[in-house]
C-alpha cells in the first residue's frame, strides 16, 4: 500500500530548537523515526527555498532566486507527480511562490487570491496565500481556498493553519493515498511589525530560556526576541501533536510517513542587519526528523543532507521515479546504498550573490562585489569571503580565510565549491582571494 506523505514546514526555525522541554511532540515522532543532525539549505531565504522544494532544483535553475519572483511554468511542479501517480495533492498556509514582483510585471496577489495556474499543481485542497505575513499576524488572518473565497481565521495563526490540515484529514472520503504540504509561517518575524510574536499565553515561560552560544558573542536582538520564538515553535509542536493525533483517529497514522523540517534558521542579526541571508549555521542549519515508512528506529543520522535532497526524498517514498534533472539525492537511496554526501552547496541571494560550501569540517563561502544580490543570480566573479574550522570553531567565531596555516585547506573548499556550481549549472567563476579580514 502506497503511504499517505505529510510535508510540516516551518519558516525560519533554527535546527537546535528541537528539544524536549521545547519540542516533546517532535522528539517523539523522532523517537519513532529517524533525526537528521546535519540538515541544511540550500537558499536561505523564504521563496527561493521554497521553489527549490516545489522544482527539485537550485535556484539559479528555476529562475526564483530572491522573493517575488513565481514559480516558473517550464519545470512540472513537485505536486504534478503526485497526481499523476494517483495521490490526493493538498497545501496548507505560505505558498510564496505566485507574486511577481520585478519591474514590468507587476502580478500581484500578496493579499489576494492565487490563481490556479500558479497554485503549483495542488489540486485537491487549497487553503493558503500567497504570503501569509501580508494576509494575517501572530494572531487572526486569512487565506483562501480552491475556489477563491477568503477563509478568514481567528486565533493563533500556528493553531489556525494547522486546523486546516486537520480540516482535510476529517474530511477526506477518497481511497486514494494522499500528500499534504502543511507550510507554516512561525516562527518567522512579524514583517510590518519587525518582531517575532509567540502566543501571549505562553512567551513568559521562555523569558529566561538559555540562548544559544552562537548568538551570544555577536550583537543582535536575541535577548528581546528569543522567548517570542521559542514561544511560536513550542506552540508549532503543540501542532504536531494534534495533527499525529487526528491521523491516529482517522486510521491514518500507521500508513502516514511525516516529513518536518525548515526552510532557513534565524541568526538574529547577528551576521547582517536581519534574521538570514547568509552563511552561517544560524541561518543554513535546520531541523529535519522524518517518521514512518523506511524511517523508523528512533535513530539519529549524522550525514550531512540538503534541502534540495527532499523533493527526490517524497517522490521515492511514494513510488514515483525521480526526474533525471533533480539535483538532490534521495535519503531512502542514500541509506539503502550506503551513500553519503561530502557537502552540502548552499547559494545566498538578496543580501548578496554568494556562494557557499559546507563539508562536516568546514564551511567556506564567496561573495560577488555588487551592493547587493537582488538583481543577479549569479556573478563571473567572487570574492572569498569566510573560512571556518567548524570541528574547533563550531560557533564560526573566527574567520580564518587569510590564515595562511589553512591555505591548502582554502584551496581544497575553493575546489569542492566550484565543483558544485558547475554540477548545478552555473558557469566556472573566477574565485579571488579574501582582501580583508573579516572577524565574524
Amino acid at each position: 500500500m502506497r503511504p499517505n506523505i505529510i510535508f510540516y514546514f516551518t519558516d525560519q526555525q533554527r535546527w537546535d530548537t528541537v528539544n524536549r522541554q521545547v519540542m516533546p511532540n517532535l522528539t517523539a515522532l523522532a523517537d519513532e523515526g529517524v533525526e537528521f543532525e546535519n540538515s541544511f539549505t540550500c537558499q536561505p531565504v523564504c521563496g527561493p527555498a521554497r521553489a527549490c522544494l516545489q522544482t527539485g532544483v537550485y535556484a539559479t535553475q528555476n529562475g526564483s532566486f530572491v522573493n517575488g519572483i513565481p514559480l516558473t511554468d517550464e519545470i512540472k511542479p513537485l505536486a504534478e507527480y503526485f497526481n499523476e501517480a494517483g495521490y490526493e495533492t493538498a497545501y496548507v498556509g505560505k505558498w510564496h511562490l505566485a507574486s511577481d514582483r520585478f519591474p514590468g510585471v507587476g502580478f500581484h496577489c500578496e493579499t489576494s487570491a492565487i490563481p490556479e495556474e500558479k497554485r503549483g499543481g495542488y489540486r485537491d485542497f487549497w487553503r493558503a496565500a500567497d504570503v501569509l505575513e501580508f494576509t494575517s499576524h501572530g494572531y487572526d488572518g486569512y487565506v483562501f481556498d480552491g475556489e477563491n473565497r477568503k477563509i478568514e481565521f481567528k486565533g493563533y495563526r500556528a493553531d489556525c493553519i494547522n486546523d486546516f490540515a486537520l480540516e482535510y484529514l476529517e474530511q477526506k472520503t477518497s481511497a486514494k493515498p494522499f500528500f499534504m504540504f502543511v507550510s507554516h509561517i512561525e516562527p518567522h518575524h512579524q514583517n510590518d511589525r519587525h518582531r517575532y510574536e509567540g502566543p501571549v499565553d505562553t512567551v513568559e515561560n521562555y523569558r529566561n530560556y538559555p540562548l544559544p552560544d552562537d548568538l551570544t558573542f555577536l550583537k543582535g536582538d536575541y535577548k528581546e526576541m528569543y522567548p517570542d520564538y521559542i514561544a511560536a515553535i513550542n506552540r508549532i509542536d503543540e501542532n504536531v501533536g494534534r495533527l499525529v493525533k487526528k491521523l491516529k483517529e482517522k486510521g491514518l497514522y500507521d500508513n502516514t510517513v511525516i516529513i518536518y523540517t525548515s526552510d532557513h534558521g534565524s541568526h538574529f542579526k547577528t551576521r547582517n542587519a536581519e534574521y538570514k541571508r547568509c552563511c552561517h549555521d544560524s541561518a543554513v542549519h535546520t531541523p529535519l526528523i522524518i517518521s514512518g515508512g523506511a524511517f523508523t528506529g528512533g535513530k539519529k543520522d549524522g550525514r550531512l543532507v540538503s534541502l534540495i535532497d527532499l523533493p527526490p526524498t517524497l517522490l521515492e517514498l511514494a513510488g514515483i521515479e525521480v526526474p533525471d534533472g533533480y539535483m538532490g539525492i534521495s535519503l531512502p537511496g542514500q541509506m539503502k546504498n550506503g551513500q553519503e554526501r561530502d557537502c552540502v552547496f548552499i547559494q545566498i541571494s538578496e543580501s548578496q550573490c554568494g556562494r557557499a560550501v559546507r563539508t562536516k569540517k568546514y564551511k567556506y563561502s564567496v561573495k560577488a562585489p555588487t551592493a547587493t544580490g537582488v538583481l543577479i543570480s549569479s556573478s563571473p566573479v567572487y570574492a572569498e569571503d569566510f573560512l571556518y574550522d567548524l570541528e574547533n570553531d563550531p560557533c564560526e567565531k573566527v574567520n580564518l580565510v587569510k590564515d595562511p596555516c589553512y591555505a591548502g585547506v582554502r584551496n581544497e573548499m575553493k575546489k569542492l565549491l566550484i565543483r558544485e556550481m558547475l554540477n548545478a549549472g552555473e558557469k566556472k567563476p573566477l574565485i579571488l582571494p579574501a582582501v580583508f579580514s573579516r572577524r565574524h
